[in-house]
Formats: C-alpha cells, structure tokens, sequence
C-alpha cells in the first residue's frame, strides 16, 4: 500500500548524498517497499552501493534523490537530467504521505533555527505529535517514516527551510511561512545575492495564506514586493501588543523581532494563548545566546555558536541590554578562521564591556582589536577562573567567542558545555 503513494517516480531511486536526509529518505523507501535494487546509494566521500557518477549514468534512468549539498546545476546532475533522470529530494518524497497536516516553512540568512524553534514551542503546547525539522536538524522524511511505522499524525508542523531545500521541493504546500532575515551568503553556490535572496522568495509561492517578513531586515523590506502571494512585514517597533513583548524570556533586541515573526505565523493559524505562552517562556536555543544561569545578581550567557564578528556583536548587545548599569565581560578567542578582529574595535569605545581573551587566536584577536591592555589566557577554563574573581551583581558573563572551537574543544557544543558545567560547578561552590 505504501509503495502506491511512490508510483509517479521512475524507479531506480538512486539517494545522492548520505548524510542525515539522505539516510533518512532511504530508510522510508525501504520502509514504503521498495526493493533492494530499487533503491541504491551514493555519495563521492562515503562508501555506498555505485561508486562513480558513471555508474549512475549506466542505469535506466529513475530518479535521484539529491540532498541539499549537492548544487543541481552542477555538471553531473545536469548530465543526468540530460539522459532522462528525474530529480527529486527527502522533502517531495515526506509529502506523498501527508494527508491534512497543516506546516508552517521558515527560510532567511539568520535566526532560522530560533523562529523555527519559537514556532515549535507553540506547536507543541497545541498538538504534542507536532513536527519540529527540516533544516534544523530532524529530516521531514522522518515524519513520513513514523507515519508509516504507525506513529500518531501531527496536526501541525514547522520546517527550517535552506535555500537549497527551495530549490528542491515540489509538492511541499506551506499553510503559513516567514523570510527571517536576508543577508549575502552562499556565493559560492549562487551566480548573485538577488539569485540567492529570489530563491528564499520562493518560498512564498508555496504558502496557502501569507508569508510573514521581519521588517528589521532592510533586504526583507526591499524584496518583500517580489515574494509571491500574501505578505506581512513585522517588528518589534511595529508591534502592538508591547505588553506581550515584556514577557518574552529570549535575551537581545534581535529576538523580540524573532518573536514577532513567529507570533504572525502562530496567529494565522488560529493557535490559542497557551500555545502564545509557549513562545514567551522559550528561553533560546542551546549554545545561541543562551540564557545559563544568574547567581548574587550575575548573568551567565552561552552564545558558544557566534564565530563571527556580526555574531559578537549581537551577542554583546543583548548582554548589555541584560546588564543594565552592570558591566559585559565578553570572552573572545579559540581558533581564528582568518576573521576580521578589527571589526569588534568599537567594543574597546565601551567602558562597560570587558573583554577577556582567550585560546589559540586570544593574542590575535586582542592585537588586531587594539586591546593590548586586556587579559589574555592560554584557555577558557583559565579566563572563567579569571572573570568569577571580577564579577559583581549586575554584571554580565558572556561566552560569545568569535573563534572556532577546535583548539581546545571538538565542537561549539562541547565548548558551551563546558561552560556551562562550570558556571554550574561555580555557583554550587559558592552558594
């Protein structure tokens, strides 16, 4: 029976890519039917059924399921389609097993995953089988796979949505959406920034009844007239219920804007105060600008992920609006990616952020900053040590690094857990 919902795809499915969709997609293929030499595997960097792009091209041309990392304009997906493959992805193949779900898309340069996550909060305290995926990390095919396994089904569910996704997702219809915020990126993959910014837009083409744009984003306004079908422009300046914003627990300007977003979506589907209530406790994700811990009037704040400049620098600001009178110590450092120190200058025009540096690029980062006055510590744990001896109430302690964190850590997540197990072990020591 589940094999039916699959007939309008030429068979063999080759799954190009074998990452966490691609893995994902070829397990509800096998889960809907399909036969082992109907379902075959590749990716140029891991061992799978075909071992060359030539080995595909020497099939009865089926359909290829492309994870987002592979650019469809490349030679070899053009080549293919050129000999008569179909091109398909993990997303199309999750809708052949939907019925009257309802889902919600968001897409944007930034704060992807925290509007995402916002939405699901709200989800969740409405419909406890809601679907939270996509980009963020859970693969829509995931979804279908539990369907077919004889999960409960979502009434509603929210997808983070890449511009690779976009490029690649026929059938998926959207009840609501939202474009975040757009900034250059991807260049390496786009011919231009319109060509990367109208593949976001797309996603309003896609949308049943109105894509919601943070009007924060100068590049969302200017672009809002070329997104397809119904839109709203929103911010926390243009808001109207500015009581409902002072009880918004995410930290940062930025994120009020966030939740204004994520309130129209919520709203145009009718969801109810509890699932409103939901958006408002929601403290942030992990690791991004992370609310940790206050202990005798002193904030601690995880923003582990921030290895940019742009990324300090909102980290920085929603500290100091947490601060108030209170000073910023702002640990900067780990391992440099050739970034540009000198843009967080402005940070030493402010007495009340004080920066610490720290790790394989600290020195770097403090010389080319013109801070050669700070502390510098070989590692993290040294510069906490360092900054528990300061702090005073009102005072703020910010992990937003700039640097990578693979001079002392395995990842981002592992460095914010370090920091937060020790804010932790701090404040139960002195208690």
């Amino acid at each position: 029976m589940s094999q039916i919902k699959l007939e309008k795809f030429k068979k063999p499915f080759v799954v190009v890519g074998l990452g966490k969709s691609g893995m994902a997609a070829v397990q509800l293929l096998k889960t809907a039917g399909l036969k082992a030499d109907e379902v075959l595997l590749f990716d140029e960097k891991k061992e799978g059924d075909l071992k060359s792009w030539e080995d595909i091209a020497k099939l009865k041309p089926g359909t290829l399921v492309v994870s987002p990392g592979v650019p469809l304009k490349g030679p070899h997906i053009q080549k293919l389609m050129a000999l008569n493959w179909n091109i398909t992805s993990e997303i199309t193949l999750a809708c052949q097993f939907l019925t009257d779900e309802k889902f919600i898309g968001i897409t944007g340069s930034v704060a992807k995953s925290t509007v995402t996550s916002l939405v699901g909060a709200a989800l969740k305290a409405e419909d406890a089988n809601a679907f939270v995926g996509g980009n963020l990390g859970v693969p829509f095919c995931e979804y279908a796979l539990g369907l077919l396994q004889g999960k409960t089904k979502a009434r509603y569910g929210v997808l983070e949505l890449s511009s690779y996704q976009l490029e690649n997702c026929k059938d998926l219809q959207l009840e609501t959406s939202a474009i975040t915020f757009l900034s250059a990126n991807h260049l390496e993959r786009y011919a231009s920034a319109d060509e990367y910014y109208m593949t976001k837009c797309f996603i309003g083409s896609i949308t049943q009844k109105v894509c919601v744009l943070n009007a924060a984003s100068e590049d969302n306004v200017k672009y809002a007239p070329r997104v397809p079908g119904k839109t709203l422009l929103t911010s926390s300046k243009a808001f109207t219920n500015q009581d409902l914003l002072k009880k918004v627990k995410l930290l940062g300007a930025h994120n009020k804007d966030n939740f204004c977003v994520a309130y129209e979506l919520v709203k145009a589907i009718g969801l109810s105060d509890k699932a409103i209530q939901a958006m408002c406790d929601f403290t942030g994700l992990e690791h991004r600008i992370e609310f940790v811990a206050e202990h005798k009037g002193v904030a601690y704040i995880n923003d582990s992920k921030a290895t940019a400049m742009d990324s300090v620098l909102v980290a920085v600001k929603a500290a100091q609006e947490k601060a108030g009178g209170g000073l910023v110590y702002s640990l900067l450092g780990g391992r440099d990616k050739n970034l540009p120190w000198e843009e967080l200058q402005v940070l030493a025009k402010e007495k009340q952020i004080q920066p610490i540096f720290f790790g394989a690029c600290g020195e770097l980062a403090r010389a080319k900053m013109q801070m050669s006055e700070r502390p510098y510590f070989a590692k993290l744990n040294d510069a906490l040590d360092d900054v528990f001896k300061k702090t005073k109430s009102s005072d703020v302690v910010l992990l937003s690094p700039g640097g990578t964190s693979l001079d002392e850590f395995k990842n981002f997540e592992e460095r914010g857990n370090f920091f937060k197990e020790k804010v932790k072990n701090f404040i139960q020591q002195n208690g």
